[in-house]
């Protein structure tokens, strides 16, 4: 969210952002959020001024009473149930804007960085870079569930007798495996000095209106039936969620925090969730990194960040690059974003596998979320970026390590987790 002085003083930087973002339905928000807030702060400067008066009337009453004056005393009653009145109104009304204004500053666009590409959708996002060389074996490589069904590892027709498509049941060899790629990511991650959180898998609606736009809220979330609850879409909404309403010491920034959840997700809109596999699915879990730090530092930690996946997957030998996301395929909230993607050998292209994300200070403002400093209070930024989220890293990991013989070798940093195991056999 915006904050109101910015737009107040640059509609047309505003507007601009919009179009670059091809929101053009947006653009008269901005000039009716102004009308508002102009309407707003006059009649608050109404109200201070009719409490003054109020006031400085209610004094002369007692004067003249004490010198007889009855009717000036009446008049200057009714004089004071006036603006008693007239203050009741305004402080409806100024209500009713506050409401208003708020409401239209949520669906107005954070302002994108100046380095994003301008583009109406993803199919317009720009590659950066590529790490590893990414083979096509001279064998076949099947379809990612045909892989795990050789290991007797994933039953999808029993997930949809319990639960509709969409889900799945992981077993033996290829559940292990899912754990320990899980395993494995939250030790790299504390091995790179952030914190291990495991958060709240529900959270309540005030706090995903304040880490998500409307349209992701609408497309994603789930609610529980009958309660102010919702199950998170990632553990990134309860992280931040979690600094609501606070004010964290600026010599205690950053707070860098990597943490396991399940995230579930109504993929409203998606294609291919009744296809038979796991790439888009409502259940699956992940390991997230989120940072909440100082607004001069958000740009360094981001490209921490999205090195910190790029250098998880090299660390497991999957080729991997990272893809510039667009204007027009960024969130509303986002000030910029990339995609780290994977070598699928059978598809002989990357697919994504983990976003990372800097929110500049859209979700501190929105949630209340200030640093305290010796200078003076001020909104916090905040960032998140997926470390891994099995079970869709699974179809980089076993068509990249899939042998000849229908075997996959386990890399040597999951070998620990996998009871000592080289590969996993039929």
């Amino acid at each position: 969210m915006l904050d109101i002085k910015f737009l107040r003083n640059n509609p047309q930087v505003v507007k601009e952002n919009i179009k670059k973002k091809f929101q053009d339905e947006k653009l008269e928000l901005v000039d009716k959020v102004i009308a508002f807030d102009k309407e707003y702060r006059e009649a608050k400067q109404r109200g201070d001024e009719l409490r003054a008066l109020r006031n400085s009337v209610s004094k002369e009453i007692g004067g003249f009473m004490a010198k007889g004056m009855r009717d000036e005393a009446e008049k200057a009653k009714q004089r004071v149930k006036d603006m008693a009145d007239e203050l009741a109104a305004l402080e409806v009304r100024e209500g009713e804007l506050e409401g208003e204004i708020r409401k239209i500053m949520l669906v107005i666009p954070n302002i994108i960085d100046p380095s994003v590409p301008i583009g109406k959708d993803d199919s317009e996002n720009v590659e950066i870079e590529r790490y590893g060389d990414p083979v096509v074996p001279d064998y076949e490589i099947p379809y990612h569930i045909d892989i795990m069904e050789s290991f007797n590892g994933v039953d999808l027709d029993a997930a949809r007798r319990t639960s509709g498509n969409g889900f799945y049941y992981l077993k033996g060899d290829i559940a292990r495996l899912h754990s320990a790629i899980l395993s494995y990511a939250r030790d790299f991650m504390i091995g790179r000095g952030f914190t291990y959180c495991v958060p709240p898998f529900m959270i309540r609606s005030d706090v995903v209106t304040g880490v998500m736009s409307f349209a992701e809220m609408e497309n994603m979330m789930y609610k529980i039936e009958g309660e102010d609850l919702y199950l998170i879409g990632t553990s990134e909404h309860s992280m931040i969620g979690s600094f609501i309403d606070s004010f964290t010491p600026e010599d205690e920034l950053p707070k860098t925090l990597t943490s396991y959840s399940p995230c579930f997700r109504k993929e409203v809109g998606a294609h291919g969730i009744e296809e038979r596999g796991v790439y888009r699915i409502h259940q699956f879990e992940k390991q997230e990194m989120i940072v909440v730090c100082k607004p001069e530092d958000s740009m360094a930690w981001y490209d921490k960040l999205w090195q910190n996946s790029v250098d998880f997957f090299r660390s497991l030998d999957i080729p991997v690059r990272t893809l510039e996301c667009c204007s027009g395929d960024l969130a509303d909230l986002k000030v910029k974003s990339c995609d780290v993607e994977a070598w699928s050998p059978r598809q002989q292209k990357y697919f994504e596998v983990g976003s990372c994300s800097n929110l500049g200070d859209a979700q501190a403002r929105r949630l209340g979320i200030r640093v305290k400093s010796k200078d003076g209070n001020y909104f916090a930024h905040t960032l998140n970026n997926t470390v891994v989220a099995p079970p869709r890293m699974l179809i980089a990991f076993l068509e990249n390590n899939l042998n000849a013989d229908g075997s996959v070798n386990i890399p040597e940093p999951l070998r620990m987790y996998m009871g000592g195991k080289e590969k996993i056999k039929k």
